[in-house]
């Protein structure tokens, strides 16, 4: 919306002008949600509590997070209003991706809502069934998937790249929307189990999103995609818009998030950010750069997966608890330590990421 005003006004006032550029208008999104953030976290913090929305802990979790049952939950819609708000106001408003990732997020963040709103008028951890959950998930990420497939226009948008390989790129056809399918509802879930410590999801989630802004501006401009060997999206670019917001809402929302929470992510922000990590990664061709970037959130998933299938078929648990974070915080770490440590993994693995642009 601003775009389009400022765009009139260079009309009459030069200086405008500058907001065409995409790199300011990408850090002016950062401050933008930055401080919305933290202008309306304390007032929702405050209603919540009035009004009673408090997280459930489950029984079976460390004794040492039965202090955090009745913190304020359901802040993922704080950040998705504010993120929605400001890719509104700083994005191209006729770009096809801008919309997209608003659907995608916002639909995934419903899913969350209905689930967080369940297990509050219920006091129970048992939210959503399972399999509507994922029934709805589906549902929404094959709407965004098929769309993509039949809205490409040219190879390279359907095209499967390896990094660290300047020639290796996979056809994939109709395997794209398989593909992209797998991407969105597994990164949604991915980021939503990885939500179970103060800070743990979001910070993560604010890295890879910065990682994949800078993707998105690369691949969406001719020049800097030509001198990587990148692929490159028209049209992508306008992304940086989206996950600058995401950076500045992510960023304010840790501040009330940061050990001990003052305020709870919940399934609305955790599933709706991770889609849209994973549609960011499709639409700039990075879903294999994506996985190594958030090595978390898959060793997080993995962690799952492993227990479950251990138990069903041995009868035997591999990790104390999972996701691993709770194993780790049986053995005797303090959440603190768990929460920094899993941090700074992460921003190894963003950095291992990020090399691969250059690295072919």
């Amino acid at each position: 919306m601003l775009l389009w005003l400022t765009e009139y006004l260079s009309g009459f006032v030069g200086g405008f002008a500058v907001f065409q550029y995409l790199t300011l208008r990408t850090m002016v999104s950062v401050v933008t949600a930055l401080l919305m953030s933290l202008l309306i976290g304390p007032v929702m913090i405050k209603r919540l509590t009035q009004a009673q929305i408090g997280q459930t802990i489950r029984d079976d979790g460390p004794s040492s997070h039965f202090s955090k049952a009745g913190t304020p939950t359901m802040g993922g819609a704080l950040i998705l209003v504010i993120l929605v708000i400001t890719t509104l106001l700083w994005g191209d408003l006729s770009n096809r991706y801008v919309w997209l990732v608003i659907f995608v997020t916002l639909s995934f963040g419903l899913v969350g809502w209905v689930d967080d709103y369940l297990k509050i008028t219920r006091k129970s951890s048992e939210g959503l069934i399972a399999r509507w959950k994922y029934f709805w998930q589906s549902a929404f990420a094959l709407i965004a998937a098929i769309y993509l497939y039949t809205a490409a226009q040219s190879p390279v948008e359907t095209t499967l790249y390896v990094p660290f390989f300047k020639t290796v790129a996979i056809p994939l056809g109709l395997g794209f929307v398989l593909l992209s399918y797998l991407m969105i509802v597994g990164m949604s879930n991915a980021v939503n189990l990885t939500d179970g410590l103060d800070g743990l999801a979001i910070m993560p989630a604010v890295m890879v999103g910065a990682a994949l802004g800078l993707i998105a501006y690369v691949s969406g401009n001719t020049e800097f995609s030509s001198y990587l060997q990148i692929p490159y999206v028209a049209g992508a670019g306008e992304l940086a818009v989206f996950c600058g917001a995401l950076i500045g809402a992510g960023l304010g929302f840790l501040w009330f998030n940061t050990y001990p929470a003052q305020i709870f992510m919940g399934d609305v922000g955790a599933l709706a950010i991770g889609a849209a990590l994973g549609l960011v990664a499709i639409v700039v061709r990075h879903e294999i750069v994506v996985l190594i970037m958030g090595g978390l959130f898959v060793l997080e998933t993995a962690s799952v997966i492993i227990q479950v299938a251990s138990f069903r078929l041995t009868g035997r648990r591999v990790f104390r608890m999972a996701p691993i974070h709770h194993h780790f915080e049986l053995k005797g770490w303090p959440e603190p330590k768990v929460i920094v440590r899993f941090w700074i993994i992460t921003l190894v693995l963003v950095t291992i990421g990020l090399s691969t642009l250059k690295l072919r």
